[in-house]
């Protein structure tokens, strides 16, 4: 046995330099990293040109009301509601990096219809509203795959520069990407949707290019959940699965409840941002874009140091640091009044930004190191789909509290709302943790992983009494003793998850 050991130590030293080199290696020396990086910086800058060029096409084109160019709005994201749980699944269950490909070729023809129909003369608001839930659709798949993927691209410890960078480049888009759509609308009109739908091109051929091969999925690990139950009750259990690790998580819970109630909060207060600048404030119209875009550089500096605050504050510890202290600067947004005080709403918009940008980067990156590979697509789908579920609640009510309280007074509701959901991660496991290391990921995720095979064997052994019960009812017609209720109390225990 010595003689074993002392073999295969040479043998392994090769493997255990090679992993430590692609630990130290730059991501900007990371070429598959740097093709993934490059195809989304143009695709998000692309998709920032439609988020205004598709309801400009409703509006100019088409003379839409107010309730169509509303429903337009809703059928974009209306999928991250319907389809977000089942994505999850698939995604788990196929190569994520095909699925991104065939989502992005999906919204290129999609898109492209719109500038074909538009030359032609033959545009209509049903085409813009199939148009919108189906990309809707595609990006339900490719984000839940995206969010999936790079962990399996790049080193666990690189994870907090690659999402660093990833984010910068979206708050990047989201301040260049409205003006360019604006600007391309103007010249071109519906053709303007042509920049999305080619910068979806170049995301398909820079992932084509990825030559790093995915994990080997372990079919066993995917469909372990359903185990103990058969037909609609295992598919039902691997649907929920990502919900259950959620939920039983005392973090992830946690930051999920945190997550839906800024976002709650935050979008009743963005439902009002605009109203507030031009009614209350009367900035002009044509200025509150620039306000906007100011505002927006906050987030390209929360992606570029994201990074570097979670090595100095911790990984873990930036997670509710983020909200708690950074997240106090949006506060000031209320007190904005006309002449030296306008100033505020951009400081206030740059910490808003800043703060999401360094918080989504942190929280994301935690959840990618501690849950099992084999459940990230539907870890991560049910994360999307709790969070993403407090936003039209959230716009409804600051429609209803506008109208009711003020416009300023709703605007305060909202900012104080957002800086009070820190209180769930302030006071969860993250306050007495500095960093989440790979022995306490993989701890973390062992002793989930526990608590889930102990759940599958309550439910396998109530789906085995079930099976016991009807065979009983069997027996009994066949005048053989009954099995399975010894006790003669008619009752059969059931899984917590039947």
């Amino acid at each position: 046995m010595g003689h074993m050991t002392a073999a295969a130590a040479p043998a392994d030293e090769p493997q255990k330099a090679a992993a430590k080199n692609r630990r130290n290696r730059s991501l900007w020396r990371h070429r598959d990293f740097m093709m993934l990086w490059a195809g989304q910086a143009v695709s998000e800058i692309g998709s920032a040109v439609t988020i205004v060029a598709l309801p400009l096409a409703a509006v100019v084109l088409l003379h839409a009301t107010t309730f169509e160019v509303g429903l337009l709005a809703a059928a974009g994201t209306a999928c991250f509601l319907l389809v977000a749980l089942p994505a999850g699944l698939i995604v788990d269950r196929f190569a994520k990096r095909r699925l991104m490909i065939a989502c992005d070729v999906a919204r290129m023809l999609i898109l492209g219809s719109v500038v074909v129909a538009g030359a032609f003369g033959v545009l209509t608001m049903a085409q813009l509203f199939a148009v919108a839930l189906l990309t809707g659709l595609a990006t339900v798949f490719f984000d839940v795959a995206y969010q999936s993927y790079v962990p399996g691209l790049i080193e666990r410890e690189q994870l907090h520069d690659g999402n660093g960078k990833l984010g910068a480049t979206q708050a990047f888009a989201q301040v260049a990407g409205p003006g360019l759509g604006g600007a391309l609308f103007g010249w071109l009109k519906s053709g303007a949707m042509a920049a999305d739908a080619i910068s979806y091109g170049v995301s398909t051929v820079t992932l084509l290019l990825i030559r790093t091969m995915e994990p080997r999925r372990d079919p066993a690990a995917v469909t372990e959940s359903s185990s103990g139950a058969t037909g609609f009750a295992g598919l039902r259990r691997e649907l929920f699965a990502g919900l259950a690790f959620v939920f039983r998580h005392p973090v992830l819970r946690k930051i999920a409840a945190c997550t839906a109630t800024a976002n709650l909060f935050g979008s009743i207060s963005g439902a009002l941002e605009i109203v507030f600048l031009v009614r209350v404030v009367h900035v002009r119209p044509a200025d509150t874009g620039l306000l906007f875009s100011v505002g927006s550089l906050g987030g390209i500096l929360g992606g570029i140091l994201s990074g570097r605050l979670a090595k100095w504050i911790g990984t873990a510890r930036i997670i509710w640091f983020s909200i708690a202290v950074f997240g106090a600067i949006p506060i000031v947004m209320p007190l904005t009044e006309p002449g030296w005080r306008l100033v505020l709403f951009p400081i206030a918009f740059a910490g808003l930004s800043f703060m999401v940008v360094v918080y989504n980067i942190a929280q994301l990156s935690y959840r990618q190191m501690i849950c099992p590979p084999y459940l990230l697509g539907r870890m991560n789908a049910a994360m999307r789909w709790i969070v993403w579920g407090t936003l039209p609640l959230g716009g409804l009510l600051g429609g209803v509290f506008g109208s009711v309280l003020g416009i300023r007074a709703t605007l305060w509701v909202g900012v104080v709302g957002s800086w009070a959901s820190a209180l769930w991660v302030l006071f969860s496991p993250l306050r007495t943790m500095r960093d989440i290391g790979e022995s306490q990921a993989a701890q973390e995720a062992e002793e989930a992983q526990e608590a889930q095979e102990a759940d599958r064997a309550v439910s396998g052994s109530a789906f085995s009494h079930a099976q016991d019960g009807e065979q009983d009812q069997n027996d009994r017609g066949d005048g053989e003793d009954a099995v399975g209720d010894d006790n003669r109390d008619g009752e059969v225990p059931l899984g917590r998850h039947s």
